[in-house]
């Protein structure tokens, strides 16, 4: 794979790679079109697939908040189609690494020595680049050890890559009213949390030894005198990313192993500690030899608030979902009513979210859940298409909602689908062994 040099980091630079990106899924219509005029075989998927692939060519370069997007919508996959999903899903682990002379550049600026003279061996190409940084394998006193460089200049992009998209992202999602910005700043914070790597290395070992007892749950350990706000060490941990163990020929009892110490791992932090690794796409995640799920990644941790904890969670009660009064308190307390709805609105807007929480929250509902059952995410999936289909739902004010559910629907829809991968059967209430 060949490396960058450089990264573009100025408006203007990072602007003019999404305008080509835009030019080219221009042409990409026109000769879908031009095509079906003449031969009507040629399907829609066609169009996706190059669509898809001239996106992301144009993002991989980038890096930063821009790959970041293509990384979270990778999966949503019950909202894209196929082809996006597969080739955002390479934003995860699998993009163009920096070259060698911008590795040795970044740390000597950021640790004052070469990583030549910082450790006995290390490898000159990186193992993975994704995101917002790649990782390379070193050896000292002994250790196998993986270093995390974060890309130049991500941290300066952030704010202006977040800008190009709002007026994309509002159009896309029907965002209306004053309060917009809440949820461009909350995503603004996380994205620069995640370039802090001081803040990620005390999360790290944080949740990691918080988080110890759950069994078959592996973390690495982490090295503060090898790390600093651009660089982080931890330990090498050898295992197959979650997403090429889910190809392989495993038994229904390690899916269930896997999937119960994820399931533990997930409600543990969320209900006892009351902060989430809210990043759980499987470039996140190894499977050992003896089938242990090994956590490597705490750049992304949301902190949950107790005034959205409890509303939100006392939604996955049947009781509450059932009950309208109770039910429209608990939707006003999350900001999903507004003061200023009409009754048409309230209606709407209650009988919505009734459909959707009644499914999404039935994990909840029982002290088991078999997360292979298709006809559960043929539900979600006819529920998405149902709702990006509603031209009443275009007319009305969709801004809705505490900015606090952008990472947490994010996170329930990224362990959902890791557990739909592994076609798990999980026990819902065996977290609580470890409050």
């Amino acid at each position: 794979m060949k490396t960058i040099n450089k990264i573009p980091t100025g408006k203007l630079s990072r602007s003019s790679k999404l305008v080509t990106a835009g030019a080219k899924i221009g042409t990409n219509y026109l000769k879908y079109y031009g095509k079906k005029t003449f031969d009507a075989s040629h399907t829609k998927e066609e169009l996706n697939e190059s669509n898809a692939s001239d996106i992301y060519d144009s993002l991989k370069d980038l890096k930063g908040s821009a790959l970041k997007v293509a990384q979270m919508l990778s999966m949503e996959k019950s909202l894209l189609p196929s082809a996006y999903v597969e080739k955002f899903s390479l934003s995860q682990f699998s993009v163009p690494p920096l070259s060698a002379p911008l590795v040795r550049k970044t740390f000597k600026k950021y640790i004052g020595q070469n990583p030549e003279d910082l450790f006995e061996e290390f490898s000159k190409d990186s193992i993975n680049a994704a995101s917002i940084g790649q990782v390379h394998k070193a050896k000292k006193d002994g250790r196998e050890l993986a270093v995390k460089i974060q890309y130049p200049g991500v941290a300066d992009s952030i704010s202006s890559d977040l800008a190009m998209v709002k007026p994309i992202a509002v159009r896309m999602f029907n965002l209306q009213g004053q309060d917009t910005d809440k949820y461009f700043k909350e995503i603004e914070g996380k994205l620069l949390e995640e370039t802090d790597y001081i803040l990620e290395l005390e999360q790290s070992q944080r949740i990691s030894k918080a988080c110890h007892k759950i069994p078959h749950l592996r973390f690495p350990i982490y090295y503060q005198d090898l790390s600093s706000e651009k660089i982080i060490t931890m330990d090498w941990m050898h295992g197959q990313h979650l997403s090429e163990f889910t190809k392989t020929n495993f038994t229904q009892e390690q899916a269930n192993k896997i999937g119960q110490a994820l399931w533990d791992f997930y409600m543990h932090q969320i209900h006892n500690l009351r902060e989430v690794h809210a990043d759980p796409h499987p470039g996140n995640f190894l499977i050992d030899a003896d089938f242990n799920l090994i956590a490597i990644d705490f750049g992304c941790v949301k902190k949950i608030p107790k005034a959205f904890y409890v509303p939100y969670f006392e939604l996955a009660d049947p009781e509450n979902i059932n009950n309208k009064e109770n039910f429209q308190q608990k939707l006003k307390a999350l900001e999903i009513l507004r003061n200023d709805d009409s009754e048409d609105e309230i209606e709407y807007f209650s009988a919505l979210f009734h459909e959707m929480l009644s499914l999404f929250t039935s994990p909840f509902h029982d002290d088991h859940f078999d997360f292979g059952d298709q006809e559960f995410w043929d539900k979600i999936q006819n529920l998405s298409q149902k709702y990006s289909s509603d031209k009443e739902l275009r007319k009305k004010n969709s801004n809705r909602g505490s900015e606090h559910f952008i990472y947490m629907n994010r996170t329930f829809f990224g362990l959902y689908n890791l557990l739909n991968d592994l076609k798990a059967k999980i026990e819902t209430k065996n977290y609580k062994l470890y409050s």
